[in-house]
């Protein structure tokens, strides 16, 4: 894998290209190295919409020199069928020794820790469900950068799930996990940071915090629960710590981000030491402090791996009601775990103190929860009383749209009465018309999604949002555009997912024109004092947004007439190409209605079927005939050529008549009754036609091959014989079996283009002569005045025309 990310040519390249380049390497087929797949399932891998695999991940993945890649155009000129070549894959192949030269089961190996890691999941024809990887649900900005980061993570790991740690010297506010994730990565801590706090989230990554006696805290430890469970190993040891929270609120962990907030009343609840043994002496770091709580025996629950919700004794043993060591009355009163590494805290007015039996377990309350926060990542779980408040859910909507666009405000919908549920149903639908028209129908709602879980994390929580109908429609579905660009959304692009770079080029401006107008003041009024500097100041720049407010106006009206304008011409193109479908339509009825201009039969396109068969067959006569004559008579001697055309008429006619009765011997009495006489006629034309095409073939191979022996012909064959010997490929065998073949070629092909070339000069010649003979015949047909007529004429034809009609010739 380092050798594969270290290629030049992934330097500088985002995380969806670099993801993208693994993810092809491991679908590689061992035998033909080439793999085959289409945009969007390459971007279900990715976490990416197909849009931005087309826009974004397939240029990236071409500027980088590391794939090559033959696409098959979609319909809107997209790459959608991409057929990839990893090159340095391809470079190593047969390369002993080389990391890349993997063989059948290394690719299969790879391929199976992949969908491990980020399969998208499956359902196969015959039923059977294929289930996603371990963040095959996780899409939208920053899959791919999780995806990769967790799957650099799980090769480092070892068996027990550990992963070793960069050294030296870190930033102390982010920690060194932060700093091992952002290393591997090759970004920057506080990336790395991020990157580390969404993978636990998901329970898929563990920093664990041990602690010491004196209350200070260890070195952190990096562990993958999945790598642990893979390798049968069972939780995490006794004397490790997820997390360690600090009592002093002024005094926090820097390296602990900052997780899911808990109702009130939950840390004051809470009555288990977190002191935990150390497992393996390490060098403490002294920098964070670690809450202290009451001390108590160091024996604590068999249960690993399980963080503690409620806080009383016996919570998370799963199905084991047995007491755990050195536990107080009622501690076997806990119902059975919930799954997961990590369970949300329950609140309520007053948690159970040691010995107390309550009459609802937590835990109970913690399922409920741990469903909520299963409908949408990474948001806060709203629990009033100890009760989960009900309402309608998300989940009874009919449209799957609705379903993904409003999981992470769950809570908030089921708050809202029927009234107030129709009328922001309606709202959401027209954010989804609006998303799906700058980006695609697939991705729209979970744009919408991610939406909604940016302004809850501004607000904190479901919890805190005081009216959910008014939050809805006037913050939580509302686009702010940060800038001009229609695709913007607090500083992000709706299509791609990514920073917007018009908000970028806007605050750049801002900064310099700000400058600017300090640097003018400062000029205009030197020593003044710092509130009127500062007045002056303030008042140019709201002058100067005022004239970029009327500007951005003054550009949305032209763009709004603009917008007229094309659609007008638009309007004006689709009328006159309306028009002219029209007019074609008309003509084409018109001549469909037309007879027949040989029978007059009626509504025959000009020409029915029967006498389109008669003119082409009596055009291939013509034809043939001239063919003939070109092969088999002089072509100065007219009495010949006359002859040998008369020959071949009656032939074909011969030909013509013996086809029409092989027809009508075939017909069956029974089935000619229910023949018409037009389908007859057209039946014996068609086989005249069929006949005289035979015909014509064979009288065009027997000229061909007179004239192909004529001496022309020979002469050309020599001469291409000669020069085809005259290759330097057949000097050094002249007399074998190869440059034998390739002569008789060359001679063959000589002769037949010769052959070509004089039939088709003899056939003008043929042709020029019969419009001649034609021309004079008729003339000779034009009738002439002779005898008295001519002489009574002659006089009058030379009189001059008079305008008076009365005046009579004589």
């Amino acid at each position: 894998m380092r050798a594969l990310l270290e290629a030049p040519g992934l330097d500088g390249a985002i995380d969806a290209v670099r993801l993208a380049t693994v993810v092809l390497t491991a679908r590689t087929p061992s035998t033909t190295g080439r793999v085959e797949i289409r945009s969007g399932e390459l971007g279900r891998w990715l976490g990416m919409s197909t849009s931005y695999v087309a826009s974004v991940v397939v240029p990236g993945l071409r500027r980088s020199g590391v794939v090559e890649i033959a696409t098959v155009q979609g319909e809107a000129g997209e790459d959608r069928g991409l057929e990839c070549k990893v090159l340095p894959l391809w470079g190593a192949r047969g390369r002993t020794g080389h990391p890349l030269a993997l063989e059948k089961k290394e690719f299969a190996t790879l391929l199976r820790l992949l969908e491990a890691v980020m399969a998208p999941g499956w359902v196969h024809r015959d039923g059977s469900v294929t289930p996603a990887g371990l963040l095959g649900s996780r899409t939208g900005r920053g899959a791919a950068t999780d995806r990769l980061a967790l799957l650099l993570l799980v090769l480092e790991a070892t068996e027990t799930g550990r992963v070793r740690q960069c050294g030296g010297l870190v930033d102390t506010k982010r920690g060194r996990a932060a700093a091992t994730v952002a290393r591997l990565l090759g970004c920057r801590a506080s990336a790395g940071e991020r990157v580390l706090e969404r993978l636990e989230e998901r329970g898929l990554v563990r920093r664990i915090r041990l602690r010491t006696a004196s209350g200070l805290a260890h070195r952190s430890r990096l562990m993958v629960p999945a790598v642990t469970a893979a390798h049968g190993r069972g939780g995490v040891a006794n004397g490790e710590e997820d997390r360690a929270r600090a009592v002093d609120p002024y005094l926090s962990e820097p390296d602990v981000a900052a997780g899911r907030i808990d109702a009130p009343g939950a840390a004051a609840d809470s009555q288990v030491s977190g002191v935990q043994e150390e497992v393996g002496a390490e060098m403490a770091e002294p920098d964070v402090p670690i809450a202290l709580h009451t001390d108590h025996a160091s024996v604590a629950s068999e249960s690993c791996g399980v963080a503690v919700a409620g806080g009383f004794s016996g919570e998370g043993r799963g199905g084991d009601r047995s007491r755990p060591e050195r536990a107080c009355t009622g501690g076997d009163q806990a119902p059975g775990s919930v799954a997961g590494d990590q369970l949300p805290a329950s609140s309520g007015e007053g948690g159970p103190l040691r010995g107390e039996q309550p009459k609802e377990s937590p835990a109970a309350e913690v399922g409920v929860q741990a469903e909520v926060a299963a409908a949408s990542r990474a948001r806060l779980t709203v629990v009033d009383g100890g009760r989960q408040q009900q309402g309608r859910g998300v989940a009874d909507l009919p449209d799957l749209r609705l379903r993904v666009a409003l999981a992470p405000v769950s809570w908030l919908w089921s708050q809202l009465s029927r009234g107030q549920q129709k009328v922001a149903g309606r709202a959401v639908s027209q954010a989804l018309d609006v998303l799906e028209g700058m980006s695609s129908p697939e991705a729209a709602p979970q744009l919408l999604a991610n939406r909604l879980t940016g302004r809850l994390q501004e607000v904190r929580g479901e919890a805190l949002v005081r009216e959910p109908m008014g939050w809805l429609l006037r913050r939580g579905l509302v686009q702010r555009q940060a800038c001009s660009d229609r695709r913007c959304d607090d500083g992000s692009r709706l299509d791609t997912g990514a920073d917007c770079e018009n908000c970028a080029n806007v605050l750049h401006i801002r900064r310099a024109w700000r400058a600017r107008i300090t640097a003018e003041v400062d000029a205009a009024m030197p020593g003044a004092d710092p509130t009127e500097r500062k007045a002056a100041i303030e008042e140019r720049l709201r002058h100067r947004a005022e004239l970029e407010a009327e500007d951005l106006m003054r550009s949305r009206q032209q763009a709004e007439a603009e917008r007229a304008r094309c659609q007008a011409v638009r309007a004006a193109a689709e009328a006159r190409v309306q028009a002219e479908r029209e007019a074609a339509a008309a003509a084409e009825a018109a001549r469909q209605a037309r007879p027949c201009a040989d029978c007059g039969t009626a509504r025959s396109a000009g020409l029915c079927e029967t006498c389109g068969y008669q003119r082409q067959t009596q055009a291939l006569v013509e034809e043939t005939m001239l063919v003939a004559a070109a092969g088999a008579a002089g072509i100065g001697d007219v009495a010949d050529v006359q002859a040998v055309t008369e020959n071949v008429r009656g032939q074909m006619e011969r030909e013509i008549a013996a086809a029409r009765q092989q027809l009508l011997d075939l017909i069956n009495t029974d089935d000619a009754v229910h023949n018409t006489p037009e389908q007859l006629t057209s039946a014996l034309a068609f086989t005249a036609l069929q006949a005289v095409r035979q015909a014509a073939d064979k009288y065009r191979s027997s000229t061909l091959r007179f004239l192909a022996s004529s001496p022309q012909a020979q002469t050309e064959a020599e001469l291409a014989n000669t020069a085809k010997l005259r290759k330097r490929r057949h000097h050094w065998n002249p007399d074998g079996e190869t440059t034998r073949t390739a002569a008789r070629d060359a001679t063959d092909a000589a002769r037949g283009r010769t052959a070509q070339y004089l039939l088709d000069t003899r056939l003008q010649q043929l042709r020029a002569t019969a419009e001649a003979a034609t021309s004079k015949a008729t003339e000779a047909d034009v009738p002439k005045p002779r005898g008295r007529w001519a002489e009574r004429l002659a006089p009058l034809a030379a009189l001059p025309i008079s305008d008076d009609p009365v005046r009579v010739v004589t």
